[in-house]
């Protein structure tokens, strides 16, 4: 094996046939190796795809081929500290268990680079106070994200056994989630069914792609609610829950970009066909119409059957009227 520290400490390494026989199971290994991280630390890494190799689809649980180059991407230090914020939330249901919101478009789900305080979590903090130590250390009570951009429902666990048990419901796609989305242009069909793997992006480390060298597979259903002359209304439906997976799905897939999307689309410079009236409405809107309208779960603990819902921001409805 040999460790060589990369561009912002990324660190690569490379499995040997000594490494394979002595390591079983991939995650085992990298915290032996890597004695920095615990096997939590590198079972998140590896959901967020922070780890992952050009030459093999790795697994957790198993040890890839002697000679795999693998890359670990360390995400850089945020404040080890996390301050509770008075932060108004739109509470959409609440037990002794979780806590359901709509989230705004603009607001970052968990301290990160750029974004260390006026997140979700430290609004969360003010709520429950309780709430350190449910889950990962930065990231409390967070099950799934949304992008900052992204409005809608979510779900935060409000003790370690409702948090476990909706990440078992992720993890097996267990989870109803609608989404609705307006798309420049039109896609071929009335619905369908979009599938892929999604990854990183060789040289944009902010964006995925779909059908990369390496990547975990994605599920998209969508369906068009109205077609508009060069725009379209549609309602998503996820199976899986990738990294950026609509945005990617409907831009390189459908070759329908989410509006105002500036990472995957034109962002809201790509407007100019549009109405005048939408255009002014859009030119300065820094965020992509895409909305989480619908999620529906059985309570992990309870084991009552919910579901919630929230209508799109007034933005994303000003926006089909004058359409």
């Amino acid at each position: 094996m040999t460790d060589t520290p990369a561009d912002n400490d990324d660190i690569e390494i490379t499995v040997s046939a000594e490494d394979r026989e002595q390591f079983k199971r991939l995650d085992v290994y990298l915290t032996a190796k890597l004695t920095q991280f615990s096997r939590s630390t590198i079972k998140r890494l590896f959901d967020s795809e922070d780890i992952s190799s050009e030459m093999v689809p790795l697994s957790l649980n198993k040890m890839p081929p002697a000679g795999t180059v693998i890359q670990i991407e360390v995400p850089p230090p945020i404040p080890s500290d996390l301050t509770a914020e008075n932060i108004p939330l739109d509470i959409l249901f609440e037990d002794a268990h979780l806590i359901i919101i709509n989230k705004p478009a603009g607001l970052v789900v968990h301290p990160a680079p750029g974004h260390y305080t006026g997140t979700l979590v430290n609004a969360i903090l003010y709520h429950c106070p309780d709430l350190k130590g449910i889950g990962a250390e930065k990231r409390p009570g967070i099950v799934h994200r949304l992008d900052m951009g992204t409005s809608g429902v979510m779900v935060v666990a409000k003790d370690q056994a409702t948090h476990e048990g909706l990440a078992l419901l992720f993890s097996t796609h267990d989870i109803d989630r609608k989404y609705e989305a307006i798309v420049l242009g039109n896609p071929n069909g009335s619905s369908g069914m979009l599938t892929s793997t999604i990854g990183r992006h060789p040289t944009n480390r902010l964006k995925m792609m779909a059908n990369p060298k390496v990547g975990k597979k994605a599920v998209t259903h969508f369906k068009v609610i109205k077609r508009y002359e060069s725009c379209t209304h549609v309602e998503l439906k996820l199976e899986t829950g990738r990294t950026h997976q609509i945005r990617v799905h409907m831009a390189q897939l459908v070759k329908c970009p989410v509006m105002c999307d500036a990472l995957y689309g034109p962002g809201p410079t790509g407007l100019h066909k549009l109405p005048k009236e939408i255009r002014a409405l859009l030119e300065t809107y820094p965020y992509q119409l895409l909305h989480a309208k619908e999620l529906g779960f059985v309570h992990p603990i309870t084991k009552e059957k919910l579901h919630f819902s929230a209508p799109p921001p007034e933005i994303f409805q000003a926006v089909i009227r004058a359409l």
